[in-house]
């Protein structure tokens, strides 16, 4: 392909091929033919933008921060689930994972995202020896109008033998490092969240439903020309028990605030993670905790990365309200679903708020 010609003529046909099927992603209309306007595919509808105009951050509306070193166990656990409950999201500072982790999985983030194409396309779907591991760009490109912003390594967790196997050298280690890091973290909040279900034992059950598989994205989003016109990430909400979510500095993830309609934004806290209620956890406390939409934006003048860890059940468990919940005469809001089956109905869409759930409803 003559990428001088693509730079200056931006045939749609040439850029996708460009983008998604030789595998430069975003980055490479950035890097190599060093655009300086939005290509018509990534331009969303006026009313699918984010209006900077609903951007609501006062103090009454700001997502909490919870210090996990705080020696009130009572006061901890009460404000962890209220914020479960309330806001969907929470960020957590003296978690117990090493500032070096956290500054580690980012620059080797960075180090994947600038390896040649030649490396990281043979990690894109048809070419990747595992689904497990996968390299691609935006959500679901071929079921996308308007595309997102944004490329992506996601890693599904099997064993420390299988990644080592198969997950790029380039971020392989630095990225077992992040994942086993938050193991005990991971662990004290489902406790927590589970005792502010009355619930007091995690059982073998239990933990296959709430943690049973993991998955980590190391997500890049390049320097965009046009961000009023696009993001890098659409309106949704996850379809995990608990995603534990690590920001650079840079920031540009916002959340539908308590009154339903404006977005709050999560400031970067060095040192914090970003914890966030997933739908899987949504459905089992059937309706205490609730997932959030949220979305990402996309940045004029800076480049951003950022390191999501998806807890979820494991793919073949039934998930729906706890029993213990049903026993105490709770009705059902949501029906027994297969969690492969709700994961596969989340990713046969494009980006579309909650619309999701509706999948799991009684």
């Amino acid at each position: 392909m003559d990428l001088t010609m693509l730079g200056s003529s931006l045939v749609q046909e040439d850029i996708n091929k460009f983008v998604q099927n030789q595998g430069y992603g975003v980055k490479g209309l950035v890097d190599i033919i060093k655009i300086k306007t939005l290509p018509k595919q990534y331009i969303h509808p006026k009313e699918d933008r984010f209006n900077i105009n609903n951007n609501n951050n006062n103090n009454n509306n700001c997502i909490p921060i919870i210090d996990m070193s705080n020696p009130n166990k009572e006061l901890l656990e009460k404000s962890i689930c209220e914020a479960a409950e309330k806001w969907g999201f929470f960020q957590i500072v003296n978690h117990g994972v090493p500032l070096e982790v956290l500054e580690e999985v980012k620059a080797a983030t960075y180090r994947f995202f600038e390896e040649p194409v030649e490396e990281k396309s043979k990690y894109m779907k048809g070419k990747s020896t595992s689904n497990n591991v996968r390299y691609g760009t935006s959500f679901v490109p071929e079921m996308e109008k308007a595309l997102e912003w944004k490329d992506y390594l996601s890693l599904f967790f099997v064993s420390h033998e299988e990644a080592n196997l198969l997950w790029p050298t380039a971020c392989r280690n630095e990225t077992l490092e992040f994942l086993n890091s938050t193991e005990m973290i991971t662990m004290r909040l489902m406790e927590i969240l589970m005792r502010g279900l009355d619930i007091d034992e995690i059982d073998k059950r239990k933990t296959t439903l709430l943690m049973g598989s993991k998955r980590i994205n190391l997500n890049f989003y390049p320097k965009c020309p046009n961000p009023e016109l696009t993001f890098g990430v659409g309106r949704h909400s996850d379809v995990s028990t608990l995603t534990i979510l690590l920001q650079d500095d840079v920031g540009g993830l916002y959340v539908r605030g308590l009154d339903g309609k404006s977005w709050t934004d999560i400031p970067p806290v060095k040192g914090a993670l970003v914890i966030n209620v997933g739908d899987a956890l949504q459905i089992l406390s059937n309706g205490k905790y609730q997932s959030v939409e949220h979305w990402v934006v996309a940045n004029g003048s800076k480049e951003r990365v950022s390191v999501p860890i998806f807890v979820s059940p494991m793919p073949k468990a039934i998930i729906g309200p706890f029993e213990e919940l049903l026993e105490r005469g709770e009705t059902a809001l949501y029906k027994q679903v297969l969690y492969s089956d709700y994961v596969k109905n989340f990713y046969k869409n494009v980006h579309d708020g909650k619309a999701t759930i509706d999948f799991a409803k009684a």
